[in-house]
């Protein structure tokens, strides 16, 4: 591996850096609607529901 395909500190600020994005990767983010690995129709764990998910969705802690 060269030294070119590695991720580089940027300085931003006087105490601030950022990493630039790794090889192979996409500077930004995919949002989740618009995911390209998953085949049609398949929702893995995410879209699985059970039989008190949306209750648990709903309940909050009383401080709220």
């Amino acid at each position: 591996m060269s030294s070119s395909d590695r991720q580089r500190v940027e300085r931003t600020g006087p105490r601030r850096a950022r990493l630039t994005a790794a090889p192979g990767t996409a500077p930004e983010p995919i949002p989740a609607d618009e995911t390209t690995d998953a085949p049609a129709g398949a929702e893995g764990a995410a879209g699985a529901s059970g039989p008190n998910d949306a209750r648990m969705r709903n309940d909050v802690p009383p401080h709220y």
